[in-house]
């Protein structure tokens, strides 16, 4: 049997996320360790825990100034200290978050030149995520050029939807040229499916609608464990109201800011993925913590609004399955803050939501049911895992050989 492990990357403009997994010839993917390089162009920093949470490492690191060498740089510490600490492990694949698959990706892919060629032509459809994403595939390509590296999609999961539910009211040449609704996050909405049997039985089958509520935000529509409709479209911009997204706008905005305004596409570009949002609203931060805490009107208003959104496109997801039997909460604003979920539930009371407001205030990381006995809709909030996914993707990527089978 290979004593071997899997590397999970998600990787960003400024960190770089990996969790390291255990992989034998029964696969159960135990954790190993987990952390982040943050600060790259900064002040870096290696962070690691261990499987129980343990501090392993958080100290800083040195860097060239130079992005692309830095990242290169930033993978090559950590493999270094991953090799210094994985009990004779070997390296056996990584695995990436790649945010946007296109029309051609709907499956996990194993990376070559050519493919790579492929994603770095999708860049213009989710400019803050792809070139990180890209980029890291590269840099670890430089450093070890035969370990194997596995593409896994944000957008596969909801590749099952129906034509309606993708199509923009757009001639049919641009259509047909890949402009539709496309849907994010769906490695996250992938692991809550693949959990809901577990929590829900027979009713994982119903009418779902899941809220992954972090720094990017969206909600997606499943019955029979598979996507039906999501809030995000042909970008991760649309939507629900995110830390520094505007989510859902008039496209007449645009047309007002470059036209009336002056502001160039490039303006309106940063505009309406960096300074927007949270952050545009509350003029505080982007991130609902700190927002939550300001007590400022403008901050108010942001949460205000904020839940607003998700009331609106909650109303949408329950149209489109005919109704709402289970509200999943997730991510990192939907498993941790008590606020936010009451004022959503709370405004969605005339689906049949009732919660159970002491559930909701307990504090835990296991999935807990957080409506009362008694609500026509069941309300839960399930700890994602979108790292585990992309764990046992790239694991059913591999050469049969390669898997100590």
């Amino acid at each position: 049997m290979k004593n071997e492990a899997l590397l999970v990357i998600n990787s960003g403009s400024s960190s770089v996320k990996f969790a390291a997994y255990d992989v034998g010839a029964d696969p159960t993917f135990q954790r190993i360790a987990s952390g982040k390089i943050e600060g790259i162009g900064g002040q870096p920093r290696l962070r690691v825990a261990g499987q129980d949470g343990s501090v392993l490492e958080d100290r800083a690191i040195s860097l060239p100034a130079d992005p692309a060498r830095g990242q290169e740089d930033a993978f090559r510490q950590l493999f270094e200290w991953l090799g210094g600490h994985a009990a004779g492990r070997t390296l056996g694949a990584v695995g990436h978050r790649v945010v946007h698959g296109g029309e051609h990706f709907s499956r996990p892919v194993r990376i070559t030149p050519d493919t790579l060629a492929q994603l770095e032509r999708l860049t213009p459809l989710a400019p803050l995520h792809q070139p990180h994403n890209l980029s890291a595939i590269r840099a670890i390509a430089a450093l070890l050029p035969d370990v194997p590296q596995v593409a896994c999609f944000d957008t596969e999961f909801h590749a099952s939807q129906a034509w309606v539910a993708q199509a923009y009211a757009l001639p049919r040449h641009i259509t047909e040229a890949g402009v539709k609704r496309y849907g994010f996050h769906g490695l996250s909405y992938e692991y809550i499916a693949s959990v809901l049997p577990e929590h829900l039985g027979a009713a994982a089958e119903g009418r779902v609608v899941a809220a992954h509520l972090g720094n990017g935000a969206s909600m997606c529509a499943m019955r029979g464990c598979k996507s039906v409709a999501s809030t995000m479209g042909f970008t991760a911009l649309d939507g629900l109201m995110m830390g520094t997204r505007c989510g859902s706008l008039d496209p007449g905005v645009v047309l007002y800011l470059m036209r009336a305004l002056g502001m160039t596409a490039q303006a309106v570009e940063k505009l309406l993925y960096e300074q927007s949002g949270l952050l545009g609203v509350s003029g505080v931060s982007g991130d609902m913590r700190t927002v939550e805490a300001s007590g400022t009107p403008e901050a108010r208003q942001a949460v205000e609004l904020y839940v607003h959104a998700i009331g609106q496109q909650l109303g949408s997801l329950a149209a489109a399955l005919g109704g709402l039997e289970t509200l999943v909460f997730t991510a990192g604003i939907g498993e941790n803050s008590a606020s936010i979920r009451q004022q959503v539930c709370h405004n969605a009371a005339w689906l049949g939501v009732a919660l159970d407001e002491a559930a909701n205030q307990a504090t835990s990381s296991a999935a807990r049911r957080i409506s009362t006995a008694a609500s026509r809709v069941a309300v839960w909030v399930m700890p994602t895992n979108e790292e585990l996914m992309i764990a046992r993707h790239t694991q059913g990527m591999l050469p049969r050989g390669a898997r100590g089978a």
